[in-house]
C-alpha cells in the first residue's frame, strides 16, 4: 500500500517559512552576541549619499548622483538581457539541431555589449564619471556683457539680507476699501437659436 503524505503542499510552505524565520532570528541573535558595539555620533547619523544630514531638507541636490544612477541602471538592464541570452546559448538541444543558432546568438551579444561599451567609453571620455572634475568647464554665451556688471550684481546680493520668518505680522492688517461697483454692460448681440423643423 502506498504511503499517503500527511503534510499538504501548504504545510510544506508553512514549514519552510517557519524554518527561514528561525534561521534569520538565529543569525540576528548571533550577530548581537559576537559583533562589537561602539556607537559614536558619526555612526548613528543618517547616511544620505554623501550629503551632510544637517540643516534644511530643501537643499540643491548634487546632479552627479543622477549620472551615476543612470550609468548603473544602464548596466543593470544589460544584465537582464544577458541572462536569457546565456540560457539560449547554453541550450545543447537547440545547438544540436542547427549550429548556426550558437554563432548568431554569440554575434548578437557581442554587438549588444559593443554598443554599451561604446556608450561607457563616451561617458568616460566626456568626464562624467569623474566625481571631482580636474578642470571646471565654464559656460560660454554669445552675449557681450562686461564682467564688471556681473561683479556689481554679485556685490549687491551680498548686502541683501533675508528677514527672519515671523508668524505674527508687525503691522496690523487693515481692510482695503472696496472700490465702487461698476455697472455691468449688456452684451452687444443676442444669440439666437433655430429650432429644428419637425415636419418630416
Amino acid at each position: 500500500m502506498d504511503d499517503v503524505s500527511q503534510i499538504s503542499e501548504f504545510g510544506k510552505i508553512f514549514i519552510f517559512l517557519i524554518t527561514g524565520a528561525i534561521l534569520v532570528g538565529l543569525l540576528f541573535f548571533t550577530n548581537r552576541i559576537l559583533a562589537p558595539r561602539n556607537p559614536t555620533f558619526e555612526k548613528q547619523t543618517t547616511y544620505e549619499c554623501g550629503e551632510e544630514p544637517t540643516g534644511n531638507a530643501w537643499l540643491p541636490f548634487n546632479s552627479r548622483f543622477y549620472v551615476i544612477a543612470l550609468v548603473f541602471l544602464l548596466f543593470d538592464v544589460e544584465m537582464i538581457f544577458v541572462f536569457p541570452w546565456a540560457t539560449v546559448f547554453g541550450n545543447r538541444e537547440l545547438l544540436a539541431n542547427d549550429a548556426r543558432w550558437g554563432w548568431l546568438s554569440l554575434t548578437e551579444m557581442f554587438v549588444f555589449l559593443g554598443i554599451l561599451i561604446l556608450g561607457l567609453v563616451y561617458v568616460w571620455r566626456k568626464g562624467d564619471l569623474d566625481w571631482i572634475k580636474p578642470k571646471p568647464v565654464l559656460p560660454i554665451s554669445g552675449t557681450h556683457i562686461p564682467q564688471s556688471l556681473y561683479d556689481q550684481i554679485n556685490m549687491d546680493q551680498s548686502t541683501f539680507k533675508v528677514r527672519e520668518f515671523a508668524l505674527e505680522t508687525s503691522q496690523p492688517i487693515t481692510e482695503q476699501p472696496v472700490a465702487a461697483k461698476t455697472p455691468t454692460r449688456k452684451p452687444m448681440f443676442k444669440p439666437t437659436f433655430k429650432k429644428p423643423d419637425n415636419d418630416a
